[in-house]
């Protein structure tokens, strides 16, 4: 198991509002892959969103659908401050950014 394979799992979290997937968005600040050990460092779109539990719950059950992992945990971040210059090209475009 790679970052990779992580991110691809992770792509598969899909933002409910916005019906994007969260690493597009650029909420997924880092993951490390260790042994067998996953460690995701993200952030939400503001520090009062409601769907914060959702997403954490979200996150470390897709990791935990990825062949060999045996443990996940998720920080949840707040700075750097997310802005909308960490979505990508095409997601900023659709948003109309």
């Amino acid at each position: 198991m790679t970052k990779f394979d992580i991110l691809k799992q992770l792509k598969k979290v899909i933002d409910p509002e916005l019906g994007i997937n969260i690493v597009d968005l650029g909420l997924i600040y880092d993951v490390v892959v260790k042994e067998n050990n996953v460690k995701i460092k993200m952030t939400l779109t503001s520090m009062g969103c409601p769907m914060s539990a959702y997403f954490l719950d979200s996150v470390s059950d897709a990791v935990k659908k990825v062949k060999g992992v045996k443990k996940v945990k998720v920080d949840l971040v707040f700075e750097p401050v997310w802005t909308p210059d960490r979505m990508n090209k095409k997601v900023k475009e659709k948003l109309g950014f």
